[in-house]
């Protein structure tokens, strides 16, 4: 019997330096301070080589494991880095408070999420959960109930390594997945996308946060902690109007955000994507009342799902005030003017 077999054409990219293409990739972007620690390179590596976490993007063991494939460079967003702001297309824009789950703000992106699984669109997705020290873990939810922990709620500020997570949830899905991630997970998904088309059919629902930068969980514990805050009575931590604010059981904690500065990673930098731009639709608190959600639908799945909320009545609706959003969108953009120049040789049109 005759073997079927498979053709593509693939393009490889051309290495700048003549070693493997792990060490380009930490050449150009990790040491150069490109890496946003999207993890899109851990997921994506065939031999489990290169590792993400609250630390570096690293690959330990490179010199026996490497099996110098050009992976990782092919879906890197920062190999060949264009940056991408603005509030970018959309189909429409609403604020919107769940009346099913309690979030941070409107709980929006659990409601997407929520109803998603229930439309049957996709039969999974990642949230991020964390533990007693605000420790970011990965979490596969296969059902609505499992939305309802409390561990799924709030922003947590911290890296967290989503998309290695995809791997193992591509083994088990028939309907698809979705995920939740900062605009650079989201666009390392589309990187991922377009060069390996299986994740075009198994990555059914992206949904984009709304970001200024994360950190690596040591470093922030470490820097709240001498600012007074007790993990164990942490409910929630947001960013307001130029504001970090840390509330807890019985007090809270407020300091200017540009006190972070210190501690932010460099490949938050040179990022001037605000609204997540790439996602299907994109979620944060700026341009709503307080207790609800800001929501841009990007696409005609987005709005799908949005008509589904409204026909169920599983959410309050309200007004965006656009200029708002418009603004601290301006504002991640005109920060990257203090970028210092060994960053921006690598970027293009920046």
């Amino acid at each position: 019997m005759a073997v079927e077999s498979l053709e593509w054409d693939v393009q490889i990219p051309k290495k700048l330096i003549e070693e493997k293409y792990w060490i380009n990739l930490k050449r150009r972007v990790i040491e150069s301070g490109l890496c946003s620690h999207c993890s899109t390179c851990s997921l994506i590596c065939p031999v489990d080589g290169i590792v993400s976490g609250d630390h570096e993007i690293d690959f330990p063991d490179w010199g026996e494991r490497c099996i110098d494939c050009s992976a990782c460079i092919r879906v890197c967003p920062r190999w060949d880095y264009t940056p991408l702001s603005g509030i970018g297309e959309y189909l429409e824009i609403v604020a919107g408070r769940s009346k099913r789950f309690k979030g941070q703000d409107g709980a929006m992106v659990t409601e997407f999420m929520a109803s998603a699984l229930e439309m049957g669109l996709i039969d999974r997705t990642l949230f991020v959960g964390r533990d007693e020290d605000w420790r970011t873990s990965v979490y596969h939810i296969r059902s609505v109930e499992q939305m309802l922990d409390t561990k799924l709620t709030g922003t947590k500020y911290s890296f967290a390594s989503v998309l290695p997570e995809i791997k193992k949830a591509m083994r088990s899905t028939k309907k698809g997945i979705g995920l939740i991630g900062t605009p650079c997970m989201v666009s390392g998904v589309r990187k991922l996308q377009k060069e390996f088309p299986v994740f075009r059919r198994k990555i059914k629902v992206v949904a984009g946060l709304f970001c200024t930068e994360n950190f690596y969980h040591h470093q922030l514990y470490e820097f709240l902690k001498d600012k007074g805050v007790d993990f164990s009575k942490l409910i929630k931590t947001d960013i307001t109007r130029g504001k970090f604010i840390a509330t807890m059981t019985d007090s809270e904690i407020s300091f200017p955000v540009k006190e972070l500065n210190s501690i932010v990673p460099h490949g938050c930098e040179v990022c001037i994507d605000f609204t997540a731009i790439e996602s299907d639709f994109s979620v944060g608190s700026v341009g709503s009342d307080a207790g609800y959600s800001t929501v841009i639908v990007r696409n005609e799945t987005a709005r799908e799902i949005l008509e589904y909320i409204k026909e169920n009545n599983y959410a309050d609706f309200g007004k965006v005030i656009m200029e708002v959003v418009e603004k601290l969108s301006n504002l991640k953009m005109k920060r990257t003017k203090n970028i210092p120049e060994e960053y921006r040789k690598n970027i293009k049109n920046f």
